[in-house]
């Protein structure tokens, strides 16, 4: 609800002794969300996802894609919904796995990508 689950909050707060020996600094973050809702404050998310990634000392990866935002535009083009800092999805509340848009997919699919690919480049 409006942020990350506190399953992955536990997770987080526990990463605190890695955080003290810097464990992952210089390891490569990245993130994404979904929700049912459009909005469904997803920036929110990714911005803890970032601001811990950050206090850990790595390296964010963003999306690298441009919005699908002309009037051309359809719910399965690539990033549809617009996000920079992280892959998002938007998925109804009553829909199945089955029915995830492929827009969000492939954009999630290229996300997943690129965070591979810097990775890889990082490494040398």
């Amino acid at each position: 609800m409006g942020s990350v689950s506190w399953q992955f909050k536990k997770f987080a707060d526990e990463s605190s002794h890695r955080w003290f020996t810097q464990a992952w600094k210089d390891k490569v973050f990245g993130g994404f969300t979904n929700s049912a809702s459009m909005n469904g404050d997803k920036q929110t998310t990714l911005q803890y996802l970032y601001t811990l990634a950050m206090q850990h000392s790595g390296i964010w990866v963003g999306t690298g894609l441009m919005p699908a935002n002309s009037k051309a535009a359809q719910r399965n083009d690539i990033n549809f919904l617009a996000s920079f800092s992280g892959a998002m999805m938007q998925t109804p509340s009553d829909a199945s796995v089955d029915e995830l848009f492929p827009g969000d997919l492939e954009t999630a699919m290229r996300y997943g990508e690129r965070v591979a690919n810097i990775t890889k480049q990082l490494r040398g």
